[in-house]
C-alpha cells in the first residue's frame, strides 16, 4: 500500500471477513511502500486489533509496486500466496474461490480476469486490452488480464521468480519460465470502482510496458544463451555484407567498373563492421551469462520433485563400478522413492493475504 490511509481499515476488515471461515491457518501480510500519509500507523493499529492474523512490513521509502510485491512474497510463510492491491478494487471475497480452483485443477498460478472492469474506457480499458494481446503474442502465455493483481500462487513456484523494475505486470510470463504454461490458469473475478484515495496509475505506464516487454522477451528466450541472440544478428549482417562484396567484386573485376564511389560499397563495409561487433558482443554476453550462473549458484533448470532414497548402502557407492544414471530428456533423474513437500500459512503481498491448504491436502 502507498498512501492509502482511507482504505486501510476497510481493506483489512474485508480480507478478515473473507478468510475468517477458512479451515486452516492464514495471515494477512500488508506491505507499506514508504507511505507518508499515516498509512503505516493505521496498519499497525489494525495489526494490534486483529493479532496474529495481520502482519505489517514497512519499506524505508517508496520503491514501487514491483519491489513491494517482491518484499511480500519474500516475507510470506504460507504454502499458498495470494496477492491483491490495497485499494479494494480487487474483491478479497474471491480469494477462497480462487484457492479452491487452484487446488482442484492442480495449478501453480491462478490469475484473476477483471472481465467487467470498473475503469475508464479510453485511459485504462482499451490500452490494457492492447497491451494484454501484445504481451500474450510475444511471450506465448495467453492471459486476458495481465494487469490484475489478484493472483494465487504456490509458494514453491513464485519464490523461484525474482521481480525487479516494473516486471509485476508480466508475472504469468515469468512463472511460465519455470513451469509449463498448462499449469497457469485464469478465472473471472469481481472488480470494484475505487471509493477512496487516488489512483497511482496513468496512461504513461502503458507506453512503458512496451520497453519492459522487450526485456521480458530477451530474458525468457536468451537468458541462458544470449550469444544466440547477438550471434544471429551478426550472422545476418555478415551474410548481407558478404553478398554485397561478392556482387561488387564481380562488378570490379569482371566488368571493370569503379566501385569506390558506390553507396553499396559503404553499406557492405558498415554491415561487415556491425556483424563483427554483434558477434563479439555475443561472445562477451556468453561469458557474462556463465559468470552470473556460476557466481550466483543459480541453476538453469527447476526441480519439481526430488527422490532422495538410496537403494544400497552408502559404502557400496565407493566401488569403482557404481554408476548414477541421469536422463535429461524431460529433466528427470533416477533414484528410488520418498518425496517431500513443504507447507504452512499463505500470504498476500502489497495488501497480500496468505492461506494454507487444508491438512488433508498437504503432507
Amino acid at each position: 500500500m502507498y498512501n492509502e490511509i482511507e482504505n486501510v481499515k476497510p481493506m483489512v476488515a474485508a480480507v478478515h471477513e473473507a478468510l475468517s471461515a477458512y479451515q486452516g491457518p492464514w495471515e494477512l501480510l500488508v506491505v507499506d511502500d514508504g507511505s507518508t500519509d499515516g498509512t503505516p500507523q493505521a496498519l499497525q493499529r489494525e495489526s494490534d486489533e486483529y493479532g496474529k492474523h495481520v502482519r505489517v512490513v514497512e519499506l524505508r521509502r517508496n520503491f514501487g509496486q514491483t519491489a513491494a510485491m517482491q518484499a511480500g512474497i519474500d516475507e510470506a510463510r504460507g504454502y499458498l500466496i495470494a496477492t491483491l492491491d490495497g485499494d479494494l478494487q480487487n474483491d478479497p471475497a474471491d480469494i477462497p474461490r480462487m484457492v479452491d480452483h487452484l487446488i482442484e485443477h492442480d495449478l501453480d498460478l491462478l490469475t484473476g480476469w477483471r472481465k467487467n472492469r470498473k475503469d475508464d474506457l479510453f485511459l485504462r480499458k482499451i490500452p490494457s486490452r492492447i497491451a494484454n494481446r501484445l504481451i500474450g503474442k510475444i511471450t506465448g502465455v495467453r492471459i486476458n488480464d495481465y494487469g490484475c493483481s489478484l493472483k494465487v500462487y504456490k509458494s514453491s513456484v513464485i519464490k523461484q521468480v525474482r521481480l525487479y523494475g516494473e516486471m509485476h505486470r508480466f508475472i504469468p510470463a515469468w512463472v511460465a519460465a519455470v513451469v509449463p504454461p498448462s499449469r497457469i490458469g485464469e478465472i473471472v473475478v469481481n472488480h470494484n470502482a475505487r471509493i477512496a484515495g487516488e489512483s497511482k496509475y496513468g496512461i504513461s505506464r502503458t507506453f512503458r510496458v512496451i520497453l519492459d516487454l522487450l526485456s521480458v522477451y530477451f530474458f525468457m528466450r536468451y537468458r541462458a544463451r544470449p550469444g544466440h541472440f547477438f550471434g544471429s544478428i551478426g550472422l545476418a549482417l555478415g551474410s548481407v555484407s558478404s553478398l554485397l562484396l561478392v556482387y561488387l567484386g564481380f562488378v570490379k573485376f569482371a566488368l571493370g567498373e569503379d566501385i569506390g564511389s558506390r553507396p553499396l560499397f559503404l553499406i557492405a563495409i558498415v554491415c561487415l563492421i556491425a556483424s563483427m561487433q554483434f558477434l563479439t558482443t555475443g561472445v562477451l554476453s556468453e561469458l557474462i551469462s556463465r559468470t552470473y550462473f556460476e557466481s550466483s549458484k543459480r541453476e538453469n533448470y527447476v526441480i519439481y520433485l526430488r527422490d532422495d532414497a538410496i537403494p544400497v548402502d552408502d559404502d557400496d557407492w565407493s566401488n569403482p563400478g557404481d554408476i548414477t544414471s541421469a536422463s535429461s530428456d524431460n529433466d528427470a533423474s533416477t533414484s528410488d522413492s520418498d518425496a517431500s513437500m513443504s507447507n504452512s500459512d499463505a500470504s498476500m503481498s502489497n495488501s497480500d493475504a496468505s492461506i494454507d491448504e487444508p491438512d488433508n491436502r498437504v503432507s
